[in-house]
């Protein structure tokens, strides 16, 4: 089967057009938009509380930890649907390779149990 260059202008046409619109948007809302400067609103702030002090303070890696177990939980479970939803038609193939997925998955869950990744200080 043969390309041709015209086959890519639809892409390119896409890509000009969400581009375009990213660039034009950005641009036209500075022109538009409020420009009331003062004291309040150009102070930094988290979450309602004045920040106080130097923004380079060190996390703990537990949070990090987590938040990455929580990321792979949540990948489990997009795995899971589709495998649970098309049982039957995979047949023993599919079962198997759910059980491989599984059984690294339950070892990374015990080796974070084991270094007390879950463990709160």
């Amino acid at each position: 089967m043969q390309t041709t260059q015209v086959d890519y202008f639809p892409i390119i046409m896409q890509l000009l057009l969400a581009v375009g619109f990213v660039v034009g948007t950005i641009i036209i809302s500075s022109f538009l938009g409020p420009k009331r400067h003062s004291i309040n609103k150009d102070k930094n702030f988290e979450c309602g509380v004045e920040s106080i002090g130097n923004a380079r303070i060190p996390f703990s890696v537990k949070y990090f930890l987590v938040a990455i177990l929580f990321v792979l939980f949540d990948v489990e479970v997009i795995f899971m649907y589709p495998w649970a939803v098309n049982f039957r038609a995979m047949g023993f193939e599919g079962l198997a390779k759910m059980g491989i997925f599984m059984f690294l998955l339950i070892v990374g869950f015990f080796y974070v149990m084991k270094k007390k990744g879950l463990e709160w200080e």
